[in-house]
């Protein structure tokens, strides 16, 4: 009998160690985890940053990186320049199925605000930094992600030292990258699917779609890019300082298409500048007349129906040497403005087998 109540002992005895083992494992992990992503993070040369806390959810096999910064460490400024305020990675369930062990990361309101001056480095040294800490933020996902989510997002370029201070944002960012690691591909040469809205500065709608191929080491893509009806007031800061000139009123809008087959590039931009006005009534002489000049210019070369200044810079070329077309971007701005009117839209007239090298040999 004796022997009979110790081996029932044993039997309760070894599911419930388990079970303690477990729970104290559960307590435990988000430390280890915590510790583990500090770590990385002040691995980066150059860097400093952390985690306020981990989250872990073993159910979904699942983790929460509440509250990521990381900013160089003699920045000038004390402005994160990345900031993630929730990014959750988890097992991708629905590839698990197809058997592939992939994962999926949902970020809200993540931030990245390139400061100027801040991240100045000299050539030699700034490439290494950028594989540095981006490469450590890839460390922190333990296995290939294959679906990208961006909610509320910001993106910003800043210079605190020109006068004005030059800011340029977008901001509502919602972006998804979907089947990055090509699980489902049936012949597709660009089997992972793009689209992305944002807010730029002047309340302008950005939209961003296409198709690319990100596991080549040279990714191969198909986008569309559409910025519309901005308040074109809103850049007097970058172009006050850049080209000597104010917008009283008007609005700009960008159009792009661009496409990379086998490291070999071809795409265009078009701007278009609808309806602006410049000059102010307290400008002195010398601004009075350089800014005269640009009116003049302007009119000239504005399509004075539509009272727009446009034009279609054409870019091709291998990666490493990669050139923009100066003869057709003149022209254009001359056919905008004596011809025809370039359309508020993309043109569809960039296909992925554009660019295929073999084309444009």
């Amino acid at each position: 009998m004796e022997i009979k109540k110790i081996v029932k002992k044993k039997r309760l005895w070894i599911p419930l160690s388990l079970i303690v083992l477990l729970v104290a494992l559960r307590l435990v992990l988000p430390y280890l985890v915590k510790n583990y992503v500090n770590k990385t993070l002040s691995n980066i040369d150059n860097y400093y940053g952390e985690v306020e806390d981990i989250d872990i959810s073993l159910y979904r096999g699942a983790y929460t990186i509440k509250n990521l910064y990381l900013n160089k460490v003699n920045a000038q400024t004390q402005v994160p320049f990345l900031n993630f305020k929730n990014t959750d990675i988890s097992i991708q369930w629905k590839s698990l199925l197809k058997g592939k062990i992939v994962s999926e990361i949902e970020m809200t309101e993540p931030s990245v605000i390139y400061v100027f001056e801040d991240q100045q480095q000299p050539t030699n040294e700034s490439e290494t930094e950028v594989e540095d800490w981006s490469e450590a933020l890839t460390n922190l996902v333990p296995i290939d992600i294959n679906r990208l989510q961006i909610t509320n997002g910001n993106l910003a370029f800043v210079q605190v030292t020109t006068s004005p201070k030059i800011d340029l944002q977008m901001n509502a960012v919602n972006l998804e990258l979907t089947n990055l690691r090509n699980i489902v591909r049936e012949g597709n040469k660009l089997p992972s699917a793009l689209k992305a809205t944002a807010t730029s500065i002047g309340n302008g709608k950005v939209t961003l779609t296409g198709n690319l191929d990100v596991v080549k080491a040279i990714p191969d893509m198909d986008i569309s890019f559409s910025l519309e009806n901005a308040d074109i007031t809103s850049l007097n800061d970058f172009t006050q300082h850049y080209a000597g000139i104010d917008f009283s009123s008007g609005t700009y809008e960008v159009y792009s298409e661009m496409a990379i087959n086998d490291g070999f590039l071809k795409g265009y931009v078009k701007p278009i500048l609808t309806n602006t006005k410049l000059i102010g009534e307290d400008d002195k002489f010398s601004k009075k007349l350089w800014e005269g000049f640009v009116g003049f210019f302007k009119f000239i070369f504005k399509n004075q129906r539509k009272d727009t200044l446009a034009t279609n810079v054409e870019f091709e070329g291998d990666l490493n040497n990669v050139q923009t077309k100066i003869i057709p971007t003149v022209t254009n701005v001359l056919k905008n403005a004596w011809i025809k009117a370039y359309k508020s839209m993309t043109d569809d007239s960039i296909d992925f087998k554009d660019a295929a090298p073999e084309t444009n040999n």
